[in-house]
């Protein structure tokens, strides 16, 4: 289900960023914690936390590689970084993810929904990156079973259904 005809799907960068509009930092490793997030990142689920703001949508964010590329092919000079996603994968279609168990390394997602750009996005970047984020800017997963996601890590179909 997630292997690309090249090779695997995997992690290829990790990224956490402690505050909204603070730039985002490249990071190894991360560890996920489950119904929380990702340790060290502005969106890891806290008490006190306003509701819409805390749900399990906004645990992970994760972004194709690919998508960053054919951004950048468009015209739209746009670092993988800049995504403010988390985890920048290759070799794996994330949209078809959601409603699906996966996991990332030996960390158990579920896809929860697209993660369109918003207008905060393009105000930390620059014009025009919203437009060519739209149907590919990335996926909101909601961490099930935690551990430590590093650079290199498979991305695999979940050894589990759903709804088992």
């Amino acid at each position: 289900m997630l292997e690309s005809p090249a090779g695997s799907a995997s992690v290829t960068a990790l990224f956490v960023g402690p505050t909204p509009s603070k730039p985002m930092q490249s990071v190894g490793e991360v560890v996920a914690v489950a119904e929380h997030g990702l340790e060290g990142d502005r969106k890891f689920r806290r008490e006190g936390r306003p509701a819409r703001k805390d749900g399990p949508d906004r645990e992970v964010t994760l972004i194709e590689a690919e998508a960053v590329e054919a951004v950048n092919r468009d015209g739209i000079e746009l670092d993988a970084i800049e995504s403010r996603r988390n985890i920048l994968t290759r070799g794996v279609a994330l949209n078809p993810l959601v409603g699906r168990e996966f996991r990332v390394g030996p960390v158990l997602l579920r896809g929860i929904r697209l993660c369109d750009p918003c207008d905060h996005l393009e105000k930390l970047t620059r014009p025009g990156v919203c437009k060519a984020l739209a149907d590919r800017g990335g996926l909101r997963a909601q961490v099930l079973e935690g551990g430590v996601i590093r650079v290199g890590d498979p991305v695999a179909a979940a050894d589990r259904r759903p709804d088992a």
